[in-house]
């Protein structure tokens, strides 16, 4: 059993997509998976949210939500101005626990980057995970710019006594320009940890059958891939 927090470097950048693809990969294996989304910001009680899109992409996936906050803002502010109580990290924290007991992996997703605050406290995604005892996947972007969010997160992270099995590019640009291609070769170094896989850009809106029959081979064995993961030249 095993718990895996999957965290960004900013918003938009590909977190959910990755989740599910790692979910996949793990269904795939014969694995039973749960995703544990602690706060879900900008989605009305009515609508799907993140949880709810991993799993018909991945396939039969647990999924929990622990609060959900009309506005698209950071989870702290965001139910301050909803008037509804915040989510703390012990209460992740207990949360990824109970479904680790029952599961084979734990996917906890959090909300933009790694430091956004979730409570008047000021806790973040890092204090759950510390609390929790997990290791936090960081989600990058492949653009310009990049180097110096994943060098910041990584910081961070060092910064909690917490460890990353790696990073994974969100959301890889069919042509790639060349910030793109010398990122990849840079990512790791600025990460402090390996390159684990390369999400191609607009895998969300695949077909789920299409989307779990490829899932594996965008991700490198140590995040369940098939092995087929390979850096581009």
């Amino acid at each position: 059993m095993a718990v895996l927090f999957v965290t960004g470097t900013g918003t938009e950048i590909g977190k959910t997509v990755t989740t599910a693809a790692i979910a996949a990969a793990a269904l795939g294996r014969g694995r039973s998976v749960a995703v544990l989304k602690p706060a879900q910001t900008g989605v009305t009680a009515q609508e799907p949210g993140d949880a709810a899109e991993v799993e018909r992409l991945a396939g039969p996936v647990t999924t929990t939500e622990l609060a959900r906050f009309p506005e698209p803002l950071a989870p702290g502010t965001a139910a301050r101005r909803a008037g509804l109580p915040a989510v703390g990290p012990q209460e992740i924290a207990d949360a990824a626990a109970k479904l680790d007991a029952s599961h084979d992996l734990v996917l906890v997703e959090g909300a933009g980057g790694l430091l956004v605050r979730f409570d008047a406290d000021g806790h973040t995604l890092a204090d759950a995970a510390r609390l929790a005892g997990a290791p936090v996947l960081v989600v990058v972007q492949a653009g310009l710019g990049t180097l110096n969010t994943t060098a910041l997160t990584a910081m961070a992270l060092r910064s909690y006594g917490i460890d990353s099995p790696g990073i994974v590019v969100g959301s890889w640009p069919a042509e790639p320009d060349l910030a793109c291609r010398c990122n990849l070769a840079d990512l790791p170094e600025a990460a402090g940890a390996p390159l684990l896989g390369l999400i191609p850009e607009g895998s969300g809106t695949l077909a789920p059958t299409a989307f779990r029959a490829a899932a594996p081979g965008w991700l490198a064995p140590e995040l369940g891939g098939s092995g087929a993961f390979r850096t581009p030249a």
